[in-house]
């Protein structure tokens, strides 16, 4: 385990990046508004864990369970579904659900990312075609597909799948939905993390009193940042924001360590939803003003803490029980 603190926090400047790459929002309103208006949407719940606690040596400890959100075991239902409820909601304010036929949604995804795509489409009646890595395991492109996602296999890294992606999207006049963000792409994957803020909101509701610390994964950063950003908004600047990545791919670690964007190298990490190597940038501009830290776990640390994560009944992934290891 290692942990980087960051010094644009502490000493409240400005992460460099080029202009017009803005900062996450932090107003869950809209993105409640659309989810009542979505069949398939519904609270999740925060679950106390006394035991580990205990065991860890602090005074209490909970877990925000994202498995039952939308039906897709993903903590990271909300994003692309909000981008896609947006879309349809501005073509049809009366009838959402199902206005979208015609319309494709490509994306590429090291996970969680392509099933919120792929539940998002089935409700609004678009098509979702998710390319996939090498990397990717074939039991996820199995789940993607009965979701109702076509899947395409190209590249052998997380990166190498976005860019056929993005090119598909050209090519095709089809939207990319992406859930990182460069210079010239902002919007979608602005509007994406702001779906996260429902969460949140949720949160904000469930947890009292506020908490000293929260943890967040990181693959690109977008959770992590509209995490982060709805926490300065819910409780100010007392907890500490902690964000957690692979030290496989240490992207948002590094950018923040070395003052620059910073893509990064690094082999293949059980931690496969948050392999990411390249960090979002409007998640680095946020992360900059609203996290405390970033601490990166081996595999060998978070597949640890799996066994005892799934005799509480919150059995889950490396991806998904990575927070609860830092």
């Amino acid at each position: 385990m290692k942990l980087i603190k960051n010094p644009f926090r502490a000493e409240s400047r400005d992460f460099p990046l080029p202009d017009g790459i803005p900062y996450p929002q932090d107003d869950p309103g809209p993105v409640l508004a659309l989810l009542r208006r979505c069949p398939v949407a519904q609270i999740t719940p925060l679950t106390t864990l006394p035991d580990l606690a205990r065991d860890s040596h602090i005074a209490a400890l909970w877990v925000k369970d994202e498995r039952t959100r939308m039906g897709l075991g993903s903590f990271k239902a909300l994003g692309a579904a909000h981008v896609i409820a947006h879309a349809a909601a501005a073509l049809s304010p009366e009838d959402p659900v199902g206005a979208l036929g015609g319309h494709t949604f490509v994306t590429a995804s090291a996970g969680n990312h392509g099933l919120s795509v792929a539940a998002g489409a089935a409700v609004f009646g678009a098509r979702a075609v998710v390319y996939l890595s090498d990397t990717v395991p074939d039991s996820f492109a199995l789940r993607l597909r009965a979701k109702g996602a076509e899947v395409v296999r190209s590249g052998r890294n997380y990166e190498d799948s976005m860019q056929a992606a993005a090119e598909a999207a050209d090519a095709k006049g089809w939207t990319l939905l992406s859930d990182s963000s460069w210079e010239g792409y902002t919007e979608i994957p602005q509007r994406l993390m702001q779906g996260y803020l429902a969460l949140m909101a949720e949160v904000g509701e469930q947890l009292h009193p506020a908490p000293t610390h929260v943890f967040v994964q990181a693959g690109v950063g977008g959770l992590a940042a509209a995490v982060a950003a709805a926490t300065r908004r819910l409780w100010g600047e007392a907890p500490r924001v902690i964000v957690v990545e692979p030290d496989a791919a240490p992207c948002v670690a590094q950018s923040l360590d070395n003052e620059r964007f910073t893509p990064v190298r690094g082999p293949v990490s059980d931690m496969g939803r948050l392999d990411c190597k390249e960090a979002s940038m409007i998640a680095l501009r946020g992360l900059a003003r609203d996290a405390d830290a970033v601490v990166t776990l081996s595999d060998a640390e978070v597949n640890a803490v799996l066994p005892r994560l799934a005799e509480l009944g919150l059995a889950t992934t490396a991806s998904g029980g990575a927070s609860v290891a830092a």
